[in-house]
């Protein structure tokens, strides 16, 4: 596999979006599976509006990919993008956000989509 080398101002770019409390906590708990909006939404306590801004940032830049299914939305991390392995060395330095997310499943508000 040839291994893609990020420019500087790519880098500068994907470390500028992940310097926002906000988006990197998304990366984090996009670091372990995906997500849909509705299930940012709960674990941020943040407005629809708000969390699809941050997305739109992350997405517009290539950081993550969405797919939508049915009515849902769902995001993850491209792990092809050219900055991934910066990106990854981030997440890797960040706390865990697999409680977060396990939380959000104990109270019956994870969302799964099996169409």
């Amino acid at each position: 596999m040839e291994k893609t080398v990020s420019t500087l101002e790519d880098t500068a770019k994907t470390l500028k979006l992940l310097g926002d409390n906000t988006r990197l906590t998304i990366m984090g708990l996009l670091k372990d599976g995906e997500c849909c909006v509705c299930e940012f939404v709960e674990v941020l306590q943040m407005s629809q509006p708000s969390i699809s801004q941050h997305l739109r940032k992350l997405r517009d830049s290539g950081l993550v990919k969405e797919q939508r299914r049915g009515q849902w939305v769902f995001y993850s991390i491209n792990d092809q993008h050219e900055t991934y392995p910066v990106t990854r060395h981030v997440l890797e330095q960040i706390p865990d956000q697999k409680e977060k997310l396990k939380a959000l499943e104990e109270a019956g508000l994870r969302i799964r989509c099996d169409l």
